[in-house]
């Protein structure tokens, strides 16, 4: 039976010191940074809440103005006079709430995308600005004191 190389494990204790990380050069200003990004997150996050919040009211609104809407659509179908005056008011009626389903559609995609949109800028600027951050940090770190 040949023997091969001995392997050893590594020693937990000393790992540590043998990886030559950086050092952390100011925690305070770490930890700053991370309230920073946490104070963002919560920002982003409300902004979105807000934005949610904003389309089910609209949602809502458009469901109420549609219950009306099918209220006025059967009276007034029931007093046409004549299959013709019917079918013709009927593509009429259709015509003007496919109109209506796609302009709210639009209105409430678009409340969706401004918000999202604000939620990400949001985010987008803090990730920069930590970026930055970590640059600086290195190099300061980098300098002989």
């Amino acid at each position: 039976m040949a023997s091969g190389p001995k392997i050893t494990a590594p020693d937990p204790a000393t790992m540590p010191s043998e990886m030559k990380l950086p050092s952390i050069p100011n925690m305070d200003v770490l930890m700053s940074a991370y309230r920073r990004n946490i104070e963002v997150l919560s920002a982003a996050n409300r902004v979105a809440m807000e934005g949610a919040q904003a389309v089910a009211r609209r949602h809502m609104e458009i469901m109420q103005q549609t219950m009306a809407e099918i209220s006025e659509t059967i009276a007034a179908l029931s007093a046409a006079e004549g299959p013709q005056a019917k079918a013709a008011q009927q593509a009429e009626l259709l015509k003007r709430a496919y109109e209506r389903a796609v302009s709210n559609t639009k209105e409430l995609s678009d409340l969706i995308q401004q918000s999202n949109g604000e939620a990400v800028s949001l985010l987008s600027r803090r990730f920069m600005e930590a970026m930055d951050e970590v640059k600086t940090l290195m190099e300061r770190a980098q300098k002989p004191e």
